[in-house]
């Protein structure tokens, strides 16, 4: 088994020399948010970075208090040392009349198919065809020569240039085989023919050492669990995992000592209500029990984080810890969680 199938043991040593990174996770777990925070990391030192988001939710728009984003690839971040972020969103719809034009010249044909609703509805009752349009937006960026253009041009904006990485806001954990798996997801639509041909291009980008999956988590039992089966899932299918992000990791406030008697029976009631009587605090021994009770609950929370974070280093992944950062997801706390990444060594 190579070093790679073993996992790496620096943070940084899962991304250097991939171009495609898959970042998924359970609902909640902040995906979106370090997904564009891998962006900027992978972006730093000149960096050109495509961060294509594919659920259709405009979450990166939000995120970066944009209006919804059109279908095309638009630089949205500038990073220290010339880097930058252009974003995609991904639509399944533009996505197969942009298909239809490419391998049939039926540009206007399709655009009729759409007013007609036929385009929603053939991407409704098949997802696989969705899945494959979407992640072949991704897989071809991946795929361009380096030759092509550096930066998008204004004359033609919408025109392909070379990126060092694509970063995909993926589906989460509970979805991600499935959706990675495109060729199984297209057997049943057509076996031979140009669709199958573009699925089966997507899957040799997707199964290539190129490409890695990260899994964002938190220290609870139910995203580490989904994190679990999901490395279990996507290497059955001979993908690879990356990185175990856990974001919105806090410190302990007390030393282990204090963490171990709080949690085995909880601070002495009694001398924390004489403590309070003393400071003449009204109610002594509500005030007492209310604090024990938040500093039991306290040092049992943090057993239970240390408890899921050895199962998760038990994955034989590397391990980076994000902070939970207080006052919601802005600019600068984009830019704070990519510092934190690249201080753990994530890099191209």
């Amino acid at each position: 088994m190579s070093d790679r199938e073993h996992g790496p043991q620096h943070p940084g040593d899962a991304c250097a020399g991939a171009r495609l990174h898959i970042v998924t996770g359970k609902g909640g777990t902040g995906k979106t948010t370090i997904a564009a925070a891998l962006a900027q990391a992978l972006a730093a030192d000149g960096g050109r970075v495509l961060l294509v988001e594919v659920e259709g939710r405009q979450g990166v728009a939000t995120l970066l208090g944009s209006p919804p984003l059109p279908y095309e690839e638009r630089e949205m971040l500038s990073v220290p040392g010339g880097g930058s972020v252009s974003v995609l969103a991904a639509d399944a719809e533009a996505a197969l009349l942009e298909y239809l034009e490419m391998f049939y010249g039926m540009r206007r044909a399709g655009q009729a198919l759409n007013r007609l609703g036929a385009v929603d509805f053939a991407t409704t009752i098949a997802p696989g065809l969705r899945d494959v349009l979407l992640t072949g937006k991704a897989t071809e960026a991946v795929r361009r020569r380096r030759g092509a253009r550096r930066r998008p041009s204004a004359a033609d904006p919408a025109a392909p240039f070379h990126y060092d990485a694509v970063v995909m806001d993926a589906p989460p954990t509970g979805r991600i085989s499935q959706f990675l798996n495109v060729n199984s997801e297209v057997a049943g639509l057509a076996r031979v023919g140009p669709i199958r041909n573009h699925a089966d291009k997507v899957m040799e980008v997707i199964r290539s050492d190129r490409t890695l999956v990260h899994f964002v988590t938190l220290l609870e039992e139910m995203p580490a669990q989904e994190t679990r089966d999901g490395i279990a899932e996507i290497s059955e299918l001979g993908l690879a995992a990356g990185m175990v992000l856990v974001n919105m990791a806090r410190p302990p406030l007390l030393d282990d000592a204090s963490l171990e008697a709080a949690a085995s029976g909880g601070p002495d009631l009694d001398a924390l209500a004489a403590g309070f009587g003393e400071a003449r605090v009204e109610n002594p021994r509500e005030l007492a029990a209310s604090l024990a009770g938040e500093v039991r609950g306290h040092a049992l929370r943090v057993r239970l984080e240390r408890r899921v974070r050895s199962d998760l280093e038990d994955l034989g992944r590397p391990l980076l810890e994000l902070p939970l950062l207080t006052g919601g997801v802005d600019r600068a706390a984009l830019d704070e969680l990519t510092r934190r990444l690249a201080e753990q060594g994530v890099r191209r």
